[in-house]
């Protein structure tokens, strides 16, 4: 099993800007789909974003497009999410996913999680 590492989160104002990353070790980094998800107090875990080791082109969920990047490095064995105008609503705790065979949207897709990051968006 892939063992995932995520970094990067903290507080940061409204219109900001924040970069987290998923540092990954164990089996090779290149055959995993990779994903990020969210997960707002007292909400359900939502997916933000799905980048297949297939693909070039990451999925996007309606609220982060244009302003959310996903991108990996599988040299680095790291995904990457680059998150630019950030909201309040943006605020939650942020988890990278990895499986070799889903890249859904939905968080049963994937067998490996790591701890996640806190993002805060707030004045």
């Amino acid at each position: 099993q892939v063992q995932l590492v995520e970094s990067g989160g903290g507080l940061v104002q409204p219109g900001g800007s924040l970069t987290l990353s998923c540092t990954a070790s164990g089996p090779p980094f290149s055959v995993y789909h990779l994903a990020w998800f969210r997960q707002a107090p007292g909400k359900e875990r939502e997916v933000v974003s799905v980048i297949g080791w297939h693909t070039e082109h990451p999925f996007y969920t309606d609220s982060v497009k244009g302003r959310f990047t996903s991108s990996r490095d599988n040299a680095k064995n790291t995904l990457y999410l680059q998150m630019n105008s950030l909201k309040p609503e943006d605020t939650g705790v942020y988890y990278c996913a990895a499986d070799r065979f889903g890249a859904g949207a939905s968080p049963a897709d994937y067998s490996n999680w790591g701890q996640g990051t806190q993002v805060t968006v707030s004045s």
